[in-house]
C-alpha cells in the first residue's frame, strides 16, 4: 500500500509533467496570469475576427483534441477510435434534443454521458493491450460502432444523418452562429478546466509515471490498468462533450463523426499542436479548422493531401509539434540564462 503523503525524497522522484507544462509551470507567476488572460482575449474575440461557425468548429475540436491528448501524451495511450465517443454523443445529443426538447446544454450533457458510459466497456478490454495493439483494438470498436450507427436506420436515419437538432434554451434565439459560440464558450472552457486540473492532479502524476515506466508504477502499488481504464472514461466524456456540442452546432448529425478519418484527424490536430502540451491541441485545432475552411472556400478539393502534407512535415522537423517546440526553445533560453 503507498502512503498518501509523500516523503521529500519521493517526491523529487516523481514523474514531471511534460516539457510544455514544465515551462508553463516554472515560469512566474505573472506570466502565467497573463497566457490565460491573452487565451480567454482570444477566446473572447474569435467569432468576430472569424466566420462564427468557423470559430465553434474550432472550441469543438479543440475539447476533442485534449480529450485525445489525456490518453496519447500523459498515459502513453494511442487511440485510433475517439471518434466512437464523439460520434456517440452526437446522435445521442442529437436525438435527446429532437424528441425530449432538453436545453440543449441537458443534450449535451447526455452525449457525453452517454459517451463515458461506451467508454467504460470498450477501455476495460482496450486498456489490456499497449501500443499498435491498443491502437489497433480501439480502431475495431470504432468501426464496429459505425457499422450499428449505419445500420440502426430506425433511430440514426442511416446515412440520411439526423436532421433539424435544435438549439433551445429557456426561449432565447440562438440560431444566429454568433451567439451560439458565445453559449458553448463557458462549457468549452470548463471541459477545459477539467482536464488541466486531471492533468496537475496526483492523479495525472501517475498517469505521467505509467506512461513512462509502468512496471516502476506497478511495483509501487498503483493499479495501472484501472488507472488507464479511468482516463480512458474521462477521455471519452470529454470526446463527448466536443461531439455533443459539434451535433448541436451543425444541427446535423451524420455517419461522418463516426468515421475513422475523424479519430485520424484528431491525432493529426494533436501531433500538430504538440503532444502532451495539452494546450497544443487547441492551437492545433484552431489552425486545422481555418485552413481547412481557407482551402474549402479557394476551392481546392484535395484537402487531406495538404493537411496530411502538413503532419509529415511536423513530424520530421517539429517532433514536439508547435507548442511544444515553443515551450522547449523558451526553456533551453531560460536555462542559458541562468548558466
Amino acid at each position: 500500500m503507498t502512503s498518501a503523503v509523500d516523503t521529500p525524497a519521493e517526491e523529487s522522484a516523481r514523474p514531471a509533467p511534460p516539457s510544455g507544462l514544465l515551462t508553463v509551470a516554472r515560469a512566474p507567476g505573472w506570466v502565467r496570469y497573463a497566457l490565460l488572460a491573452a487565451g480567454l482575449v482570444v477566446a473572447l474575440w474569435l467569432p468576430n475576427g472569424l466566420y462564427p461557425a468557423v470559430a465553434v468548429d474550432i472550441l469543438c475540436w479543440a475539447l476533442f483534441a485534449v480529450s485525445v491528448d489525456l490518453l496519447l501524451g500523459f498515459t502513453g495511450l494511442m487511440s485510433f477510435g475517439h471518434a466512437a465517443f464523439w460520434g456517440t454523443s452526437a446522435y445521442v445529443t442529437g436525438l435527446v434534443a429532437i424528441h425530449a426538447g432538453l436545453p440543449f446544454p441537458a443534450a449535451v450533457l447526455a452525449g457525453a454521458l452517454a459517451a463515458a458510459m461506451l467508454a467504460l466497456p470498450i477501455g476495460y478490454l482496450a486498456v489490456k493491450r499497449t501500443g499498435i495493439y491498443f491502437a489497433m483494438v480501439t480502431l475495431a470498436f470504432a468501426q464496429m460502432v459505425y457499422y450499428v450507427a449505419n445500420e440502426w436506420r430506425s433511430v440514426t436515419q442511416g446515412e440520411n444523418g439526423l436532421q433539424g437538432v435544435p438549439r433551445s434554451f429557456f426561449g432565447v434565439d440562438l440560431t444566429d452562429d454568433y451567439y451560439f459560440y458565445y453559449a458553448i464558450l463557458p462549457i468549452v472552457l470548463l471541459g477545459l478546466l477539467a482536464a488541466w486540473r486531471i492533468v496537475h492532479s496526483p492523479f495525472g502524476r501517475v498517469l505521467v509515471g505509467i506512461r513512462d515506466n509502468p512496471a516502476r508504477a506497478r511495483a509501487l502499488g498503483y493499479p495501472v490498468h484501472r488507472y488507464k481504464l479511468t482516463a480512458f472514461v474521462l477521455s471519452g466524456f470529454l470526446a463527448g462533450l466536443g461531439g455533443g456540442l459539434f451535433a448541436v452546432g451543425h444541427r446535423f448529425v451524420s455517419l461522418d463523426v463516426l468515421h475513422w478519418t475523424t479519430s485520424g484527424k484528431a491525432v493529426i490536430v494533436v501531433v500538430l499542436g504538440g503532444i502532451g502540451t495539452l494546450w497544443g491541441g487547441v492551437l492545433g485545432a484552431a489552425l486545422v479548422v481555418r485552413l481547412e475552411d481557407w482551402l474549402s472556400f479557394s476551392g481546392f478539393e484535395a484537402i487531406g493531401l495538404v493537411t496530411g502534407g502538413i503532419f509529415v512535415l511536423v513530424v520530421l522537423l517539429f517532433r514536439r509539434g508547435i507548442w511544444g517546440t515553443v515551450a522547449h526553445l523558451l526553456r533551453r533560453r531560460g536555462a542559458a540564462r541562468r548558466g
